[in-house]
């Protein structure tokens, strides 16, 4: 019994359905952000209070199920090295998110979703930065996928506009390349002292690498709020940016990493990684739905195409 299940967990189709699972509840960050915008909420507390309840949850999820042992050597990683953990914290999580928050303001979540599809392109950069080597067809699906982020940007904003069309584009650009840079600091640190022989098990662990990096952020976030001094969060606020990071900081992550942990052959890693596509379509017609958002008109849909089948033909890349 137990083999078939294994078995089953391992089939395309099976794998398919979970990353377009995690998928719909990563959509829940760029649809609940766009409400909370919508509603007057200031977009710090939208990204600064996802980190709070982040901590909170990890530090629980750690304490009763990888014991406090494993909590104070993560705790001892962090003190140990706390002039790392800050510089990756800040650009991998509080450069990160506090830009996708603010670009809420300006643009509907489907357009922020699609936009930040920039970060797979943007990885490419970052490895390369790295020495990492990259093939040629890779650079060429890369400039697919950015014809079509631009076209969705325009197709939405109008360019009289042009301050708006900037600020709802360019924060998602600049996050785009943060998160990946932050990331890599991290798996280069691992590689690094693997290397030396130094015991690694904090950093082999996905969800201690995250906490790690929003206790980097924190005087990220500290210095953020004295500097833009933002009017303090209504209750509505704390309810919906909680709902954030349950469904997406932890239903959608346990959802993609089990996917990818099951992904046997790097066809199914491949698959699963672009299931995450979808989050852009859930975002649209979740918007739609819920926010009285339009559909895009035809340059938009020729955006989305474009920006998805590149992105498609890109995973096959790899």
């Amino acid at each position: 019994m137990n083999s078939k299940l294994i078995k089953y967990q391992n089939e395309p189709i099976y794998l398919l359905f979970v990353g377009l699972l995690a998928a719909s509840f990563f959509s829940a960050t760029f649809l609940i952000n766009r409400s909370i915008s919508l509603d007057g909420g200031h977009w710090y507390w939208s990204a600064s209070l996802r980190y709070f309840y982040t901590l909170l949850f990890l530090s629980v999820g750690f304490i009763f199920l990888k014991g406090f042992r494993f909590y104070k050597a993560i705790l001892k990683e962090y003190f140990e090295n706390i002039l790392f953990w800050s510089i990756a914290g800040t650009i991998g999580f509080g450069f990160f998110y506090s830009l996708i928050c603010y670009a809420a303001d300006f643009s509907p979540a489907w357009v922020v979703a699609t936009t930040w599809q920039m970060t797979i392109l943007a990885s490419l950069f970052v490895l390369t930065f790295f020495g990492k080597k990259l093939l040629k067809k890779i650079w060429f699906f890369t400039l697919v996928v950015f014809i079509g982020v631009t076209l969705v940007n325009l197709s939405h904003f109008d360019l009289s506009n042009l301050d708006k069309l900037l600020l709802g584009s360019i924060p998602i650009l600049i996050a785009a390349f943060s998160y990946p840079t932050g990331n890599q600091l991290v798996w280069e640190r691992k590689i690094k002292k693997e290397q030396e022989g130094v015991d690694i098990h904090v950093l082999n662990n996905s969800f201690a690498k995250v906490f790690l990096l929003i206790l980097g952020s924190s005087p990220f976030w500290l210095i953020l709020y004295f500097f833009i001094n933002p009017t303090p969060p209504s209750s509505g606020q704390f309810i919906s940016v909680a709902l954030v990071s349950i469904l997406s900081g932890i239903v959608a992550t346990t959802l993609f990493l089990y996917a990818r942990n099951h992904a046997n052959t790097t066809t199914k890693l491949m698959l699963v990684d672009a299931t995450q596509c979808g989050s852009v379509f859930f975002a649209l017609f979740g918007e739609v739905l819920f926010l009285d958002g339009s559909f895009p008109n035809t340059i938009g849909w020729l955006g989305l195409i474009i920006t998805i089948s590149g992105l498609l033909f890109l995973t096959k890349s790899k």
